[in-house]
């Protein structure tokens, strides 16, 4: 009889680069850090050709099905991202004139609505004064899922223009928290260097705490992880949030 050989099973897991793999050997994955060893150790193991985003992920005590628990803010980093920000306004007449000498990549209305429903996407942020959320609202399928829709809630549908593309061209960034409870962000680049990216992780840190709902019991923070593109995530121990802040 002839022997019947079991196929092998495809792993789940991700398979990871070598330069990854010896990255993460670096540093105790075990051990929860303080921000600027974690920011350290991220910037000498970034093993990218590219200026790496330097990004935060942190987990909350907080069950999004709820909506008087959706955590979801904005807040201006000091030392922005390291990003060029595309940003469009929908506006007419005077409005549309302050949103271009502020810096808006595009503004428009009708014509603007036309040539995004046609495909035009090379914009990151979207502006719309309240009188332009009837056309607006037609690019909801299209911005929606995009996390380009204008909101009131995150002052981007405002007749203040000129400050609010100020703002995003300056580094001003929105989150919002996922259904596992967790916030995700960018707060900068390997090349800002430790001092100015814990600057912008305190401002970050600091909304997130302004933010929590008072319906949310125990533990608020419960976990954060400083990374870099493609690199791997170091724990930062919660309790050094207060350091951090002073």
């Amino acid at each position: 009889m002839d022997k019947i050989t079991k196929p092998q099973e495809k792993s789940d897991m991700p398979k990871r680069g070598k330069k990854y793999i010896e990255a993460g050997e670096k540093m105790d994955r075990l051990k929860k850090y303080t921000f600027k060893e974690a920011l350290e150790l991220s910037i000498d193991n970034s093993y990218v050709k590219f200026d790496a985003s330097v990004d935060v992920s942190v987990r909350l005590g907080v069950d999004p099905r709820h909506a008087d628990q959706m955590v979801r803010g904005t807040v201006s980093l000091p030392h922005g991202i390291g990003k060029p920000v595309r940003v469009i306004v929908f506006a007419e007449g005077e409005k549309e004139k302050e949103a271009l000498e502020a810096g808006a990549d595009f503004a428009g209305s009708e014509d603007l609505s036309e040539k995004i429903q046609k495909g035009w996407l090379e914009f990151d942020k979207a502006v719309a004064t309240p009188d332009m959320m009837g056309i607006v609202g037609k690019l909801g399928r299209i911005l929606g899922p995009r996390g380009m829709m204008p909101n009131a809630k995150l002052g981007t549908v405002t007749f203040d223009v000129a400050k609010t593309v100020t703002e995003l061209k300056a580094g001003k960034i929105d989150f919002k928290v996922d259904k596992a409870g967790i916030i995700h962000s960018s707060i900068g680049r390997v090349s800002f260097g430790v001092e100015k990216l814990l600057e912008n992780a305190a401002f970050f840190l600091d909304t997130i705490l302004k933010l929590k709902p008072s319906s949310s019991k125990g533990t608020y923070l419960k976990s954060i992880a400083i990374s870099t593109s493609i690199g791997p995530g170091i724990k930062v121990d919660p309790v050094y949030v207060r350091d951090l802040l002073r």
